[in-house]
Formats: C-alpha cells, structure tokens, sequence
C-alpha cells in the first residue's frame, strides 16, 4: 500500500447468510500437515503514554473518544513490526496482531486498572499456505486486514485481506496458533483493477443491524477519480460495491463492526510537508447497504502533535462495565529508526447520533 514504508522514509461467517467460499487450491488434510513450525515466544516491552496530546497531561477526551492509555512497544526480535490488523479477544484480555510480512503474533495484555499495562506471553509464528508452507515473497505474504468471524482467538476462524496478490482466505484457529487457509472469498471482478499496493485494507463483520453477519471490506485506495473510497458487502454470498467519501486524500487502513450493526473505520494520511495524521469515522447501521454512497462522521482527526503512528490496525471489545473499547495499533514498517509500534486504547463514548437514510447510485 501508499504508505511510510522503508523506501519512502529514507528518500523522503461464514461471515453472513449464504457466504461461500472456495476451497483453497492443494490444501492439505489434517494428517499431512506438518506440527506448528517457526512458532517461536518472544519478549515484548512497553513503554507507557501517559497521556495521548503531547503536552496536555489532562486532556482525556478527544472528540467521541476516551483515552483510556498507550504503550510504545519494541522486541530484540527481528520479526516484530509491520502490524497491519488487530483483532482483540472478546473480554480484551488477549490480541493477535497480522503483519505484512506474512506472520503473526498472539498476547496476553495486562492491565493497571483500565490502563494497558504490558504484553506478556506473546508469540510469533508464520502465516502459511494451502499445503502448509510459510508464505514466500511480497507478493503473497502482504497481509493487511483481519476479522475474527467464529470462536476465540484459541480455537475460531478468522479471515484475512491481502494485497498484491488481492485476495481474502479462510484460517482457523487451533491452541492459539493459525492454520493453513480452508477456502477463499469471493472477489468482485472489479477487485482485480486494485492498484497492486492499494489493496484491500479493511475487513470486518456487521454485528447488527439489516446486514447483520455480513463481511464488509474496504480498498486502501480506489477511487477512480469518483471522489469515493471503494467497498464492498457481502450479501447472500455475493459482493456488493458500496463507497464511502474521499476526504482530504486519507487512506483507509481498517474497519470494525460494532455490536449496533454500525461500522467504524481507520484512516491514516501522510505527507513530508504535513507528518502523519489519522482519522477515525463512525457509518451509522442505516447507512450500510449495496449500492450506498456514503460520509459518515468524523469521532477524531488528530495529526503528530498527537501519540500516533503509522496507526493501521483497529480492534474493537466489552469492557466489564459495558463499555465499548477501542485498540489501535501502528505498523512501524520495520523502520525503528523513524517510526514505532504504539498500542492506543479508548472508550468510545455513547453520544451518537441516530442513523441516517443512505443515498444510492
């Protein structure tokens, strides 16, 4: 994707009602898949934020926001970074964060009170193929949006975005540790003519609402000069095209659904001249449907004078008192040098409004 990799920096449900999916081409049987390999425990320390605006020890709220607490964190592992999705157990107790590399983690977070406190018991291992062989080259390996649709993040399903090689596989989950892909979603044919780096970049199931169980995905990049962002909704196991307004040149790095069936997307912008921004925008449950043009409204845009990133993935959980958290993580490109993974939590505060009529192409 258009983004603050390494090269730009240093030169300047079954997921809804009738859903299929292929099977994934030479998959392997249970019996011929080798034991989990390459996965590995790694150390993971962190470093508390005290507050999210640099500067303003007192500020809490931010918009319809919360903040709850951040940690900067960093492992002598070579394979930690590049985290590009975030799925957030049900009772955010444990995370597993995609890379687009081709691998992943698993954690415990702990917490001081309500704050994130550290990670404990974190583990990498390699996404692989049909046959069960670690991904190999960009090309497919670029992992970069993630859902959980069944289950835990022990034993479920979840599925998983790629660019490059544009496409959405099937992965289960067993002991914590992903599988070989089962099956594939089907792409709309206009998802070929995806930039090869601009692909799909979020992805996320409807919890509620007329569509609800239905994935939902959003391209990066792919506006056709309509001055919309291109998504899709998968409605009785087809994709149908939806768009969401292009505001001041963001991208989109991720989506999730929350539990009124309405939707909340990440979006990050990045210039030499301007530094990084990131934007949070809520889509109400009535605005979601095929064929929807869609804006949504902003719950925060804050830029570097803020505790961002390169902010790519967002996960959503309950917390004990009901409450609706958010967690973003940044993808630090492997860059360590100029850029960090930050963990940001928030309460997503219950002042929205009610939803709205979508307009339609």
């Amino acid at each position: 994707m258009t983004r603050l990799d390494r090269r730009t920096v240093m030169r300047g449900l079954l997921a809804g009602a009738g859903t299929a999916f292929a099977p994934a081409p030479g998959r392997a049987t249970d019996k011929d898949l080798p034991p989990p390999a390459g996965v590995t425990p790694i150390t993971i320390d962190a470093r508390p934020l005290a507050n999210f605006e640099r500067g303003r020890a007192d500020a809490r709220r931010f918009g319809a926001l919360e903040f709850r607490g951040g940690l900067v964190l960093t492992s002598s592992s070579s394979d930690f970074g590049g985290w590009s999705a975030l799925v957030m157990a049900p009772d955010g107790k444990s995370l597993m964060a995609i890379s687009d590399v081709g691998s992943w983690m698993t954690a415990d977070l702990v917490y001081d009170g309500s704050r994130p406190a550290r990670l404990a018991n974190a583990r990498l291992g390699p996404l692989r193929d049909a046959s069960g062989r670690p991904l190999a080259g960009k090309t497919e390996e670029d992992a970069e949006s993630a859902t959980l649709i069944e289950g835990t993040l022990q034993h479920g399903t979840l599925l998983i975005g790629f660019e490059r090689h544009h496409r959405i596989d099937r992965y289960p989950i067993r002991d914590g540790v992903i599988q070989p892909p089962v099956g594939t979603l089907k792409l709309p044919a206009e998802a070929k003519r995806m930039p090869a780096n601009q692909g799909i970049e979020a992805l996320t199931v409807l919890k509620g609402g007329p569509f609800k169980g239905s994935v939902v995905a959003l391209a990066e990049r792919f506006t056709r000069g309509s001055g919309y962002h291109t998504g899709w909704i998968w409605v009785g196991g087809e994709p149908q095209r939806f768009q969401l307004q292009d505001i001041e040149g963001f991208n989109i790095t991720d989506a999730a659904g929350l539990a009124d069936g309405s939707l909340l997307v990440l979006e990050r912008y990045f210039r030499w001249t301007e530094g990084v921004k990131m934007r949070l925008r809520h889509i109400a449950a009535g605005e979601i449907a095929p064929g929807a043009r869609i804006t949504g409204r902003t719950l925060f845009q804050g830029d570097s004078s803020y505790e961002i990133d390169n902010m790519e993935g967002l996960g959503v959980h309950i917390g004990a008192q009901g409450e609706t958290i958010l967690s973003l993580i940044s993808d630090d490109n492997f860059n360590h040098l100029l850029q960090r993974t930050v963990f940001l939590q928030f309460t997503l505060l219950s002042d929205r409004p009610k939803s709205a009529s979508p307009s339609r192409t």
